[in-house]
């Protein structure tokens, strides 16, 4: 029975290995996975908005923003003094605002966000975890 567990415990270490590896590589300004974030402490499968980010390589957006562009202002490390430029809205014409922040990455698929006063971290959600309606913004 104990070689059992311990092959059913090792078909789990392999299963979730073969997942992380299916990861898009790291790239981009910050070498974040690119896809979608959720806030922690939300779950991937139906998060609201306010709790969405989407890492494309050049920069952060959010439910309302796209288009996002980072200027690395200073870097300590894995955290970066940034200001990132956006335009206004989820589609169609609006204006580009630019705004500072401070990203910290703790890993491939984590990072915090301060805007202000304002932290939150995000991690990861694949494809497969996401909603239908989110699954081709992820891409």
């Amino acid at each position: 029975m104990k070689w059992l567990a311990a092959l059913c415990g090792l078909g789990a270490t392999i299963s979730a290995a073969a997942q992380v590896a299916r990861l898009p590589e790291p790239r981009g300004v910050y070498r974040l996975t690119p896809g979608i974030y959720v806030e922690q402490g939300i779950g991937c499968a139906a998060p609201p908005n306010a709790s969405i980010r989407r890492y494309d390589g050049q920069g952060i957006s959010g439910a309302h923003s796209r288009a996002c562009r980072v200027t690395v202002l200073s870097r300590r490390g894995n955290r970066y003094s940034v200001s990132q430029s956006c335009i206004d809205a989820g589609a169609g014409p609006a204006p580009r605002s630019s705004e500072r922040q401070v990203v910290t990455v703790r890993d491939a698929t984590t990072f915090t966000l301060r805007r202000g006063a304002a932290a939150s971290t995000f991690r990861y959600c694949s494809i497969a975890q996401l909603p239908v309606d989110l699954r081709e913004y992820a891409r």
